[in-house]
């Protein structure tokens, strides 16, 4: 990979969580790196390290050792104030359970995100007006989330994500709460939008379905990257 295209370099990362007196190793020895437009996902069981690496590269946690850079911050390093900013400003983040606030509209869901960014009222609109246009929810503008069904609140989530137009878009088992229909449309929407957006997108999943429309597959086993291969997209 040209290095003049990373985003994302892991080296020799190391997370160990307490656990009484003693600990646990989620990541042994992590290494990998992310380029620009990439989709991309880490594969494997439950307690493979997934989600660990996931939330390490969005900032929500450090390593016990090792290097994380990720757009040019240094994640192990990082102050709280700093890694809010990032998050802030470059990462978008979709989660299984969407995390939309059940007292608002779906319009000030989507504005949650620009609400610490010192926008206008005029551009925080034109920018969830784009992002409702891009996800196909410009109808359901004003409605609240229990009057969502799970793939339009999946939607919501997804605009959110995508609002302030972020270099980087983790996504947390998108499909887990989602039939098959929906799965597959929320996929072929994200594959849309990183075409479109130009934002790397590095997903957590044990989906198969999701697996299927990702274009690098990094495979994980207690901790550890057993494969990283790129798979090819019909088109």
């Amino acid at each position: 990979m040209n290095q003049n295209n990373v985003i994302i370099q892991l080296e020799n990362v190391v997370k160990d969580y307490r656990i009484g007196s003693g600990y646990f190793r989620a990541l042994k020895d992590f290494s990998i790196s992310f380029g620009h437009g990439e989709f991309a996902g880490f594969i494997g069981p439950s307690g493979s390290g997934k989600t660990t690496a996931l939330n390490i590269i969005g900032s929500l946690d450090q390593p016990s050792s090792g290097t994380c850079l990720v757009l040019g911050e240094n994640i192990s390093t990082i102050s709280h104030r700093q890694a809010a900013n990032l998050r802030n400003h470059q990462i978008g983040f979709i989660f299984q359970t969407y995390n939309l606030l059940p007292v608002y509209t779906v319009y000030e869901n989507v504005e949650f995100p620009l609400l610490l960014l010192g926008l206008s009222d005029t551009g925080r609109k034109k920018m969830i007006t784009e992002a409702l246009e891009m996800v196909g929810l410009t109808d359901k503008i004003d409605s609240r989330p229990a009057q969502l069904s799970g793939g339009q609140a999946q939607r919501v989530a997804i605009a959110r994500a995508i609002v302030k137009k972020p270099a980087l878009i983790l996504a947390d088992e998108p499909t887990a709460n989602l039939d098959v229909k929906n799965s597959h449309n929320i996929l072929e929407l994200m594959v849309k939008l990183n075409r479109e957006l130009g934002s790397t997108f590095v997903f957590s999943t044990h989906d198969p379905k999701v697996i299927s429309y990702l274009q690098r597959i990094i495979r994980l086993e207690d901790g550890r990257i057993v494969s990283d291969q790129p798979q090819k997209q019909e088109l």
